[in-house]
């Protein structure tokens, strides 16, 4: 039998996973690629766009970089306890090289290429700047996904403060480098070299004063410089942000949005569904990762837990007699019911927030076409084993 997410993962080619910082998105991540290997066959691609490098320790890969490294199938039957059906393979994002890549490939000849590369403000641009790492991953993205080597791409973003900027980094770009203030900058170089300046109107002299005296007459011209040669660039620019926001709206990609049901991360969560709906983006699935056991809203239990506090003198009693056939430290009979009923008293506490829980999960479940609970774990996953448990999890039949 086949669960709910099993069932999106068959029918998408590329998995969006957002969500804020903290609450496992990464893990989380990994685990869906893991599964998706394991039980659905095919190539499967885990692209982390964080920085944080959590994503080659949890696989067991080092060095992971742009290349995509294969998780060694022996590696996840030991996990899994059965072989896969398909691959996994990883890669984290590398903008310095992605970006390089970019440039080789678009710049309309190897000289302006070159003069792009050693460029000093590309070095710190594509180093520095937010938006410069949120396009080149939407690029990355596209070239992975164009190559055709890939069954399922499943994408770990940044925290959800700045997956919003993820989704609008190729138009957010293209505008950059058609705005108004690089237009003004690269004027003067555009209308005939250092003596196009004799041509600027009177009204822009100012401005050419101003940034001449607070850049530098050099830096003005390298800044110009740079962004003349990217300009050659920008229709490229232009077409492939239509062809990445074409991508996204495809009905072969989806989201996955990854919360905790802490009310920080909750709250960010909500906000990140509106803005995927806003945009007519499509949201697959909604994980909620470290809840509480279902048993703590079973009936059954919570009566056994009541019962436990009510008979806890009989109970507390029952247990010394039996300590003292051993003259064991069971003996004294207040203190055991004490003990029992403050493990009721916890039980009822811990039940009233998995009962809040249930709620929040049922409110939340309006909108996705999947929603998954992942339980809370009992230490830290980092392994290949944790991934395995959380897929388990993830796509368990009902």
């Amino acid at each position: 039998m086949s669960s709910d997410l099993d069932q999106l993962l068959a029918a998408k080619e590329i998995v969006v996973c957002c969500g804020s910082g903290g609450v496992g998105k990464t893990s989380v991540a990994a685990a869906i690629g893991l599964g998706a290997a394991a039980r659905l066959g095919g190539r499967v691609l885990v692209l982390t766009v964080d920085p944080a490098r959590r994503l080659a320790t949890a696989l067991g890969v080092g060095g992971l970089g742009n290349i995509e490294r294969q998780v060694p199938p022996e590696v996840i039957q030991a996990a899994t306890g059965a072989a896969p059906r398909g691959e996994l393979w990883a890669a984290m994002l590398d903008t310095k090289q992605s970006w390089d890549q970019l440039v080789l490939r678009h710049a309309p000849d190897e000289i302006a290429a070159f003069r792009i590369l050693e460029n000093r403000l590309y070095t710190n641009l594509t180093a520095r700047f937010v938006q410069s790492h949120d396009y080149i991953a939407m690029e990355r993205l596209y070239e992975l996904h164009s190559s055709g080597q890939w069954d399922l791409i499943v994408i770990d973003t940044p925290p959800s403060a700045h997956a919003i900027d993820f989704l609008d980094a190729p138009a957010r770009m293209a505008d950059f480098f058609g705005g108004r203030l690089l237009r003004l900058l690269t004027l003067p170089y555009r209308v005939g070299g250092t003596r196009g300046s004799r041509m600027l109107n009177a009204a822009s002299k100012p401005f050419y004063s101003i940034a001449d005296r607070l850049l530098g007459s050099r830096l003005l011209e390298e800044i110009a410089e740079f962004f003349l040669n990217f300009q050659a660039m920008y229709d490229g620019f232009v077409e492939r942000a239509q062809a990445v926001e074409r991508l996204l709206h495809d009905r072969r990609t989806t989201f996955a949005v990854i919360t905790t049901l802490e009310a920080a991360p909750l709250n960010e969560a909500e906000s990140f569904i509106a803005a995927l709906v806003d945009r007519k983006l499509h949201l697959g699935a909604l994980v909620l990762n470290k809840v509480l056991p279902a048993y703590f809203v079973a009936p059954d239990v919570i009566n056994a837990a009541a019962h436990l506090s009510d008979d806890a003198d009989a109970m507390g009693a029952g247990l010394a007699a039996d300590a003292s056939l051993g003259g064991a430290p069971l003996a004294d009979a207040a203190r055991n019911a004490r003990v029992l009923r403050t493990v009721s008293e916890s039980f009822h506490n811990f039940a009233l927030v998995a009962a809040r829980e249930a709620e929040l999960r049922a409110e939340l479940g309006r909108v996705p076409d999947v929603v998954a609970t992942v339980p809370s774990a009992e230490s830290d996953i980092g392994d290949v084993q944790g991934l395995a448990w959380i897929a388990g999890h993830l796509l368990s039949t009902r």
